[in-house]
């Protein structure tokens, strides 16, 4: 859905209150560092054995990452939470962002993933925010 759309129709739940808002944005900037440190199992650690994304697992993501991290001799992600809404007890992150890589052996920086107003579910799991999968 185009975000000018997604814009004008109402966001479900509530909106998360500022600790809650804090310690989220904690969680992302912690696996963001892993992220940009090429730590798939840090990555990991951010991401719940509940993961889905379509047919694509947790151990499917495990591989997407070390694809990247050999792809890439550098990683950059930059990400802005737009707001956070909960619903049924869990975390939808709305954010902006870019993925972008430093191609091994090139040196060129290129993008590997950007989104706009987007939405990502994440749940507490033993005390820890972990990402369940992308919202609806």
């Amino acid at each position: 859905m185009p975000a000018a759309v997604r814009a004008q129709s109402a966001a479900p739940g509530a909106a998360a209150p500022e600790p809650l808002t804090r310690e989220l944005q904690q969680a992302l900037a912690a696996a963001t560092e892993r992220f940009q440190a090429l730590d798939a199992a840090g990555v990991l650690g951010h991401v719940s054995e509940q993961y889905r994304n379509g047919p694509f697992t947790k151990p499917a993501l495990r591989e997407h990452l070390l694809a990247m991290f050999t792809l890439y001799d550098s990683v950059r992600a930059r990400i802005r939470v737009d707001e956070i809404r909960l619903v049924d007890g869990a975390a939808w992150v709305y954010s902006t962002g870019e993925i972008s890589g430093r191609l091994r052996g090139i040196g060129m920086w290129t993008s590997a993933l950007t989104w706009d107003h987007e939405p990502d579910v994440a749940r507490k799991e033993a005390g820890t925010w972990r990402l369940i999968g992308p919202g609806p």
